[in-house]
């Protein structure tokens, strides 16, 4: 928690460093570098058919680049949205382009080469955030950045995943922008305990056949639909998956098909099924964890525990033996709750906790 406040007052340093598109353009102190440097890593699903405006839908979408000089502003499409930056390694920050375009994310550093880690932590389907470039001093340029980790995770889940409300001060709240955040989640914390890069396609509300409170029968879009596109309900762009092969892929889905009129049983398995065949066709090596979420217990549990279970069956009895189970422990308000009834904080640690001990056993990492 300490750490999440310190990152809530730097946010509060960087929201009185922030410019105005026209006020950059005219500073002779600064040089503008385009998304294509090849000094820019990105991590995550992005387009990137037009290469100087970055386009992207999805939470944990990560932006790095070392630099020179002292200081660094990061410029993206108006409306953009929220992220987290990281500095040399320091407490991480919360920035947004909801009234900018060019936001200051480093000033005043000492004249050398330093690194920038900028993470997405929205759900950008409606506003479409692209990333425009980076500002570096006048005569400075970007660097290589750190090597990205050689272990890859692959996160598929719904606003849990997201990190829905997880800084909403109680279950009273509904959702906000402001107050979804995918840096502090299970996922997130998750990989950056492990060391490892993550991919991230999650939305609020999605599951494998049904969306929170649809149709018994089923919805049309649903993850499945999703899955093989590289932003969430644009199917013109299909993700190329030779993009990145994760070691390991983390389903966490079933929460939502699961809800108020609950899951037709026959339909839970079919969409957890085709979900499952979509990953091994493109993954054949990877291992695949089937999880259960925290938000549910009772029959919603129990129908999405046999549903995943029934799935991890039909895989080994394909002869598929890298199909694995893992349950999280349901929450029961005793670390608080976040917007409309989500997992906090303090519960997302929990399950980081709770996961990141069996995927060491499992990966061996």
């Amino acid at each position: 928690m300490m750490k999440y406040c310190l990152g809530l007052l730097m946010s509060l340093f960087a929201s009185q460093c922030v410019h105005s598109q026209h006020d950059a353009g005219k500073n002779t102190n600064m040089d503008i570098v385009h998304p294509t440097d090849p000094n820019i890593q990105y991590i995550g699903r992005i387009d990137d058919s037009d290469p100087m405006h970055i386009v992207f839908t999805y939470p944990g979408v990560q932006i790095r680049t070392g630099f020179t000089g002292t200081s660094l502003d990061m410029m993206c499409k108006l409306h953009s949205g929220y992220f987290m930056a990281e500095i040399d390694g320091g407490e991480p920050f919360k920035i947004s382009f909801l009234g900018n375009t060019i936001v200051r994310l480093a000033s005043e550093l000492q004249d050398g080469t330093h690194q920038a880690i900028v993470t997405y932590i929205g759900e950008g389907y409606e506003t479409l955030p692209e990333f425009h470039g980076f500002f570096v001093d006048k005569g400075k340029t970007l660097a290589p950045a750190t090597p990205l980790p050689t272990r890859k995770i692959e996160f598929i889940g719904n606003s849990i995943t997201c990190g829905y409300g997880i800084e909403a001060n109680s279950e009273a709240e509904h959702y906000d922008e402001k107050t979804a955040n995918y840096y502090y989640t299970y996922a997130a914390r998750t990989a950056r305990a492990l060391n490892a890069q993550a991919v991230v396609i999650a939305r609020s509300g999605i599951g494998v056949y049904r969306s929170y409170n649809g149709p018994k029968t089923g919805d049309i879009v649903n993850m499945n639909t999703e899955y093989p596109n590289t932003l969430l309900y644009n199917d013109k762009v299909a993700w190329d998956f030779s993009r990145y092969t994760p070691d390991l892929v983390c389903i966490n889905l079933g929460t939502n098909d699961t809800s108020t009129q609950g899951a037709d049983s026959v339909l839970l398995l079919q969409g957890f099924k085709r979900l499952y065949q979509q990953v091994r066709s493109h993954y054949p090596k990877a291992k695949i964890l089937l999880l259960s979420g925290c938000m549910m217990n009772g029959q919603q549990l129990q129908s999405a525990k046999c549903a995943l279970d029934a799935t991890a069956d039909y895989a080994h009895n394909q002869g598929d033996a890298e199909v694995y189970r893992f349950d999280f422990t349901p929450h029961d308000g005793s670390l608080g709750y976040g917007a409309d009834w989500h997992p906090s904080m303090r519960q997302h640690e929990k399950m980081a906790n709770e996961l990141i001990p069996y995927l060491q056993k499992l990966m061996n990492w």
